[in-house]
């Protein structure tokens, strides 16, 4: 919810407060919070009224990066890790850092640099792990012409095949 609608939340439960008939468990109920949250509300508004209960200023540093500069930072970040000038294309939090220094002239320690792309949609992504070997074509001409003629080997010995060899249906194996 966003601050305003949190504290829209809170006015409303002073309002409700007014008629002491009203229990904290159906004010909370009718708010969605938890009692010991209302608990915490009647508190303050008996102490210091509505004002109590209004929103207070975020203290603090303010944020190094406004909507703009966010934005052009977000749309090099879209463009891929090769575009921004790195060998490859995954992201790590010290070529983020790299690139909303070059960019943006904004200076982040790189451990911070993750919660404040989580706070803006992004998410780690991990590769899949691949051999760099991999060669699909030969691994579709083994499937193609040797591993029937194992598995036919295996079959006539009697011996039970591996189990990612098996057919699964969605009521179990075939």
């Amino acid at each position: 919810m966003t601050p305003e609608q949190l504290e829209a939340r809170r006015m409303e439960a002073a309002r409700l407060f007014r008629y002491r008939t009203l229990r904290s468990a159906e004010i909370a109920r009718r708010l969605g919070v938890s009692r010991p949250t209302v608990t915490r509300w009647r508190q303050q508004f008996h102490q210091g009224g509505r004002g109590a209960l209004r929103r207070q200023p975020h203290t603090g540093r303010p944020p190094q990066v406004d909507r703009p500069t966010w934005q052009h930072l977000q749309t090099v970040l879209r463009r891929g890790a090769r575009a921004a000038g790195f060998e490859t294309e995954r992201w790590t939090l010290r070529r983020v850092q790299t690139v909303a220094w070059r960019e943006c002239g904004v200076r982040y320690h790189y451990r911070s640099l993750g919660r404040v792309l989580r706070a803006h949609g992004w998410t780690p992504q991990r590769p899949p792990i691949q051999a760099k070997e991999r060669d699909e074509a030969l691994i579709q001409a083994w499937l193609a012409r040797d591993w029937p003629r194992i598995k036919k080997g295996l079959v006539r010995a009697g011996a039970s095949l591996p189990s990612w060899t098996k057919q699964v249906s969605r009521f179990g194996p075939a």
